[in-house]
């Protein structure tokens, strides 16, 4: 049989403790039913009776202290769990605690939102704005620059009038490009004023284009005359090396210009046949040169008569 001290009420004992929870478990089925019946002292002598009885029955022995301990802790609910309220702190903890089952989801959305973004800013925003930073540079400073420097420099090189009124024609569609801000126009005109300043310096000669897969002239209906015809030579500009060189030539059938390697210059039916009986014998024209392009100017000057057109297309 158990014995059980009683406990110093300064420092009770681990066994003094647990029995005293014992006791008030005990308790809390006897006390639903002398509630009712008792009140006060006379419940808790009734108590304290009927745990020496259970105990008893039980072979164990509990000090009176004990029990008296025990009635006096389940008056006190000393033992008693009560749930804690509803608040924001404890719903917040209580998500802590659940964090395994919501925090991968969560962990994962945020991190892919993140990707996103940065792919958005590194690969879409920062260089979009990096070319819009060039693009503006470059209206402001660099094609303004470029164009007064091509301008300056076939300025230089115009010995007549009308090449002078080509290149400024060039540079004020530029100017006029820059303050539109259409920057792929504005490097146009840089292109076409350095393309002028080239055929400025440029000292060329015209000639016919010969050899034997070539066509050195064409005749073509004449529109305005039905039943007569227009002649014209094929020809080229060529340095001094024989290289081509290509020149802003105008049709006379569209009003089109454009850079030609090669047009054709419309000459009277007595020069088409004197270079057509040049070319039969051999299929080379031997007195091919029918003009030039002096250093300077940008307009042909034949030696040949002509009538004063040409074509791009034949």
């Amino acid at each position: 049989m158990n014995t059980f001290a009683l406990a110093d009420p300064k420092a009770q004992s681990l066994d003094d403790v647990m029995l005293a929870m014992d006791v008030v478990d005990t308790l809390r089925h006897r006390e639903l039913v002398l509630a009712k019946e008792l009140g006060g002292e006379e419940r808790k002598a009734a108590l304290i009776a009927r745990l020496k009885e259970i105990y008893s029955a039980q072979g164990i022995e509990v000090p009176d202290a004990i029990l008296e301990d025990g009635v006096k802790a389940l008056e006190e609910k000393r033992f008693v769990y009560d749930p804690p309220t509803d608040s924001f702190q404890r719903r917040l903890a209580t998500a802590y605690i659940r964090r395994g089952r919501w925090a991968p989801p969560i962990l994962f959305v945020a991190g892919a939102a993140a990707f996103l973004t940065a792919a958005y800013e590194f690969g879409f925003e920062r260089p979009r704005e990096a070319a819009a930073e060039r693009t503006r540079i470059e209206l402001t400073v660099t094609l303004p620059q470029e164009m007064a420097a091509a301008r300056d420099a076939a300025l230089a090189l115009a010995a007549d009038e009308m090449a002078r009124r080509r290149v400024e024609t060039a540079y004020q569609d530029g100017v006029t490009a820059v303050e539109q801000g259409a920057a792929a126009t504005a490097r146009k005109a840089v292109e076409d004023l350095g393309l002028l300043r080239d055929d400025l310096a440029a000292d060329l000669t015209i000639r016919v284009v010969s050899g034997p897969n070539s066509t050195s002239g064409v005749a073509r209906d004449n529109v305005a005359r039905p039943g007569a015809e227009n002649f014209y030579l094929i020809v080229e500009a060529v340095d001094a090396s024989g290289r081509p060189h290509p020149l802003e030539i105008e049709s006379q059938e569209d009003r089109r210009t454009a850079r030609a390697a090669q047009w054709g210059v419309q000459v009277p039916e007595g020069e088409f046949l004197k270079v057509a009986a040049d070319k039969q014998d051999d299929l080379i024209v031997q007195d091919d040169a029918v003009g030039a392009k002096p250093r300077g100017t940008l307009t042909p000057r034949y030696d040949v008569p002509t009538e004063g057109g040409a074509i791009l297309e034949w």
